[in-house]
C-alpha cells in the first residue's frame, strides 16, 4: 500500500471548535411529530466541565510507542508503506534540517519497533522524493516518478526485492508519461495507475492519469482525470477514487474524484506497443488552460539520466505530454462536499487519508494550528456518500505529538501513524534528547471501530441502482456457497431442501413489545416487570427449518450441545428465547456468513437495526467475532434516531465501549427527538438512569435565547465579529467566566456543539 502525504496545515477557520458529540447529521428523520421536531431543535444537552473532569476515555484509545534503534532523521517526502509480515519499510526523503536527499532503506520491526538501516544491492536507485512506493504481490516494492537532489521531476520504475534486497529497473515500452512528483499510486488488475503531480520548472500540476501494465512493462496512453498533488488515490468497486491534496490553485480541497473503470476496452485490455493515438491531441477550446510549456517536456534530467545516476533512461519522453491527452475513457464523476457536522474540514489540521473495505477514512491529527481536542477520526461511506465521525480528537489521539506519515496493512485492518514529540527537551529511553522526525509510532486496530477489512469486505451495495426488469430475470450463476445455501434456507423438508432440524423464538407478537430485542433477556439489572420476557408462557414462533450439519459446523456452542447429546440431540428441536427475527436473522448468518442479505436472496430475511443489535448481543454470548464485528459496522453507520437507545442498551450489555459510547453521544446530541421514540420509552428505569448519566456531571440543558447566543452563525461568528465562544462566556453567570476561559486557553479546554 502506498504511504500518505500529510497535507500543509492551514489556520483554522475564526471561532471554529469541533463538536464534543460525535454522530450522524442532525437532519437524520425521525417518527417524532413537527411540533417535537422544532422543540428538539433548541434544545441542548451540554457539558459545563473540563473534558479532563469527563469519564470519556474508557473505551478504546490507540497506544504510542516510542521506537528503537537507527530512527531516519527528520526525512519528508520520503515513502513509508507497511510491507506485511509487521515490517514498515521508508525509502528516500530529504532531511528538513539540511535539505540533503536520501536513497537510504529503512526497516521498522513493529514487534521489536526497532528500525534498522537495510543493506540493498543491485541497480540502486539515485536519492528521491516525493515518489509513490506501492506493495505488489506481498514481496516487491513498485517505486514511481519522485524528484532528485537537482529537483528534476523523474519518471522511472525501480523495483525493490524485499526478499533479497535487490533493486532491478525492468526495461519499460509505451509512451512515458510525464515525470512528477506528490502523485498518487494505486495497483488494480497488475496495473500501477498513476494519477495527478506536480512537474515542471514551476511546479506545474499535471491533471492525467495512466497505468502501466506489469505483466508487459508497458505503459498506456496518459488520460485527462483530475488535477491534483499531495492526494490519495483507491480502488474499490471497478473505481478509481481521489480524494483531498491540493488543487491547480494550490487550494486544499474536499472534492471526492471517481473514474469507472469498468467496461472500458482502454482499461480491460493491456496497451498496444507502438500503437499510439493522435487523436484528440489538441487542446479543448473551451479549456483555460494553456499545454504544456516546451520547457517542461523532458521526462529526465538535461544529463538524460533517470533516478539512477548510474543508468541512462529506456525510452526518451513521449511526444504526447508535450500536448494535453483526451478526457478518460470511462465515466468520471466528482462531488464536492460543502459542510456539515460530520464533514471533516481539509483546511486545519495535518490530514491523513486511507481506505478499507469500501470506506475512506480521514485522520485529522495535531497541528501547529489546532490541538488534539480538535483532531477527530472520520469515515466516508463510498457506497452510500455519507460521513460519520468514529471518534473525536482526545479519544484517539494524545497531546504533545505530531503525525507526519501514515501507512495500512493489507486487510485493512491497522494503520500506523509515524511521528515524533513536540516538546523540545523529550528524550529517548537512553536519556538522549528526541532529534528524530519519526521517533514514534501509534498503532490504531480499526476492528475497534467497527471496521470489517478487506478480507471481510462485500460485495458493492446493489439497492443504489435498480436493476432493470431483464437483469432480475436472467439466469445468474452460482454466487458462492452461502449464497446458495441461502436458497435452503427455512425450506420445509417436503421441498425437498434437506433441512432435518427445527429452531423456534418468541411470536412476532413479542417483537414490537421486545423493542429492546434479546438484549432484555440476557440484562444483569432485571427489574420485576422485566421478569415476563423469560417466561415459560411465552408465545412460540413458527418453526425455522434448518440443517443440523450447518450449525453444529457454523456454531461451537451447538456443536458442544450435540456433541454431549443434550435434550435437543434427541427432538430434534431447539428453543431460542429471543425474538423471530433475530433468530432468523442469526441463523441465516450461520448460512451465509452476511446479515445484509442480496437482492436474490429472499427480501424477509433483511434484517433492520433493532434485529442487529440484537445479533450483536448473541455474538457476545455466543462468541462468535465475525459477527461481531459485521454488527459493529453495521450498527456504526446506520445508527439513527430511531435506534439510538436499542443500540446503545445492546452495545452496553455485549460490552462494545465504543459503539456504546458513539450511541450515547448520539443520543445526547439529538436528545429531544431520542426521548420520543419507542427505543427509549421501553427502556427499563435502570438502563433509563444509565443513558442519563452518559453526560458528565456539570452538564445542563440549554435552549432559547441562551441556545442562540451560545450557538451564533454557521461559521461560528456573529455579524459584530465576536465568536460563539466570547458570546458564550458572556451568557455564562460571572462566578463560571473565570473557569471558562482557563478551559478556552488550556489544551484540556471545553468543546461546544
Amino acid at each position: 500500500m502506498a504511504h500518505s502525504h500529510p497535507s500543509t496545515p492551514l489556520a483554522p477557520a475564526p471561532g471554529t471548535s469541533s463538536s464534543l458529540f460525535g454522530g450522524l447529521a442532525a437532519s437524520m428523520t425521525s417518527t417524532s411529530n413537527p411540533a417535537s421536531a422544532a422543540s428538539s431543535n433548541n434544545t441542548y444537552i451540554m457539558p459545563n466541565s473540563p473534558l479532563k473532569n469527563r469519564a470519556t476515555m474508557d473505551g478504546y484509545r490507540p497506544k504510542v510507542t516510542r521506537t528503537l534503534g537507527q530512527r531516519p532523521a527528520c526525512l519528508v517526502n520520503a515513502s513509508v508503506t507497511y510491507c506485511g509480515n509487521n515490517q514498515i519499510y521508508a525509502f528516500g526523503g530529504f532531511d528538513q534540517y539540511t535539505d540533503e536527499v536520501y536513497n537510504h532503506v529503512l526497516r521498522l520491526d513493529l514487534v521489536s519497533h526497532q528500525w534498522n538501516l537495510v543493506d540493498n544491492y543491485g541497480d540502486i536507485p539515485g536519492v528521491r522524493m516525493g515518489h509513490t512506493a506501492t506493495l505488489y504481490k506481498g514481496d516487491k516494492l513498485l517505486v514511481f516518478g519522485g524528484e532528485n537532489e537537482h529537483r528534476t521531476y523523474l519518471s522511472d520504475l525501480i523495483i525493490f526485492d524485499l526478499k533479497t534486497a535487490h533493486w532491478t529497473q525492468p526495461q519499460v515500452s509505451g509512451p512515458i508519461p510525464k515525470g512528477r512528483a506528490r502523485h498518487a499510486a494505486v495497483l488494480h488488475e497488475d496495473k500501477l495507475f498513476i494519477v495527478g503531480g506536480i512537474t515542471g520548472h514551476d511546479n506545474y500540476v499535471l491533471d492525467d492519469i495512466c497505468y502501466l501494465d506489469l505483466k508487459t512493462f508497458t505503459w498506456s496512453r496518459a488520460w485527462r482525470f483530475v488535477g491534483r498533488f499531495d492526494h490519495s488515490a483507491y480502488i474499490w468497486s471497478d473505481k478509481v477514487w481521489v480524494y483531498g491534496g491540493l488543487s491547480e490553485d494550490m487550494d486544499k480541497v474536499s472534492d471526492l474524484w471517481w473514474l469507472d473503470l469498468k467496461g472500458s476496452p482502454a482499461f480491460d485490455s493491456p496497451p498496444q506497443v507502438g500503437t499510439f493515438d493522435r487523436s484528440g491531441l489538441a487542446r479543448n477550446a473551451s479549456s483555460p488552460r494553456q499545454p504544456y510549456p516546451a520547457s517542461q517536456s523532458p521526462v529526465v534530467g538535461t544529463s538524460g539520466y533517470a533516478a539512477n545516476s548510474r543508468t541512462a533512461q529506456v525510452n526518451p519522453p513521449s511526444f504526447q505530454l508535450k500536448t494535453y491527452a483526451p478526457p478518460a475513457p470511462g465515466i468520471i464523476s466528482a462531488l464536492k462536499f460543502v459542510g456539515g457536522p460530520n464533514v471533516p474540514s481539509q483546511m486545519q489540521g495535518i490530514h491523513f487519508h486511507v481506505y478499507s473495505s469500501g470506506t475512506l477514512l480521514d485522520f485529522v491529527t495535531p497541528a501547529a494550528t489546532i490541538t488534539s481536542r480538535e483532531c477527530s477520526l472520520s469515515a466516508l461511506d463510498l457506497g452510500a456518500l455519507r460521513w460519520q465521525k468514529l471518534a473525536e480528537g482526545r479519544e484517539i489521539f494524545k497531546s504533545g505529538y505530531r503525525w507526519h506519515y501514515c501507512t495500512m496493512n493489507e486487510d485493512g485492518t491497522k494503520a500506523w501513524l509515524l511521528g515524533c514529540p513536540t516538546d523540545a527537551g523529550a528524550l529517548d529511553m537512553g536519556g538522549n534528547a528526541l532529534e528524530e522526525y519519526l521517533s514514534d509510532i501509534m498503532e490504531i486496530d480499526l476492528r475497534r471501530y467497527g471496521f470489517l477489512g478487506e478480507n471481510f469486505a462485500g460485495e458493492p451495495r446493489t439497492d443504489l441502482v435498480r436493476p432493470s426488469s431483464r437483469a432480475r430475470h436472467r439466469e445468474v450463476p452460482s454466487k458462492g456457497l452461502g449464497a446458495d445455501l441461502a436458497k435452503l434456507f427455512n425450506q420445509p423438508p417436503e421441498t425437498g431442501s434437506g433441512t432435518d432440524f427445527i429452531v423456534t423464538a418468541l411470536s412476532n407478537e413479542y417483537d414490537e413489545e421486545a423493542i429492546v430485542g434479546s438484549a432484555l433477556v440476557h440484562s444483569a439489572d432485571q427489574e420485576d416487570g422485566d421478569q415476563a420476557w423469560l417466561s415459560p408462557d411465552a408465545p412460540t414462533s413458527p418453526p425455522i427449518h434448518v440443517h443440523r450439519l450447518i450449525l453444529q459446523a457454523r456454531w461451537p456452542h451447538f456443536a458442544r450441545l450435540w456433541s454431549s447429546q443434550m435434550a435437543e440431540f434427541h427432538t430434534k428441536k431447539m428453543h431460542i428465547p429471543e425474538p423471530y427475527t433475530v433468530v432468523r436473522a442469526f441463523l441465516y448468518y450461520l448460512y451465509t456468513d452476511r446479515i445484509d442479505p442480496s437482492s436474490d436472496d429472499d427480501e424477509n430475511a433483511t434484517a433492520d437495526l433493532s434485529d442487529v443489535a440484537g445479533l450483536l448481543v448473541m455474538s457476545n454470548i455466543y462468541n462468535i467475532p465475525h459477527l461481531r464485528l459485521l454488527c459493529v459496522n453495521r450498527l456504526s453507520k446506520e445508527l439513527d434516531v430511531d435506534h439510538a437507545c436499542i443500540i446503545w442498551f445492546c452495545a452496553s450489555i455485549a460490552n462494545e465501549e465504543w459503539l456504546r459510547k458513539r450511541a450515547a453521544s448520539f443520543c445526547m446530541t439529538h436528545w429531544g427527538r431520542i426521548v420520543r421514540t419507542v427505543g427509549f420509552q421501553r427502556l427499563s428505569r435502570t438502563a433509563l438512569v444509565e443513558l442519563s448519566q452518559e453526560i458528565d456531571m456539570e452538564g445542563r440543558v440549554i435552549g432559547g435565547d441562551e441556545l442562540d447566543m451560545m450557538v451564533g452563525g454557521i461559521d461560528g461568528r456573529f455579524n459584530d465579529g465576536s465568536s460563539a465562544i466570547s458570546r458564550r462566556k458572556e451568557s455564562i453567570s460571572s462566578n463560571q467566566t473565570q473557569m471558562l476561559e482557563s478551559e478556552v486557553d488550556e489544551d484540556e479546554g471545553m468543546e461546544m456543539n
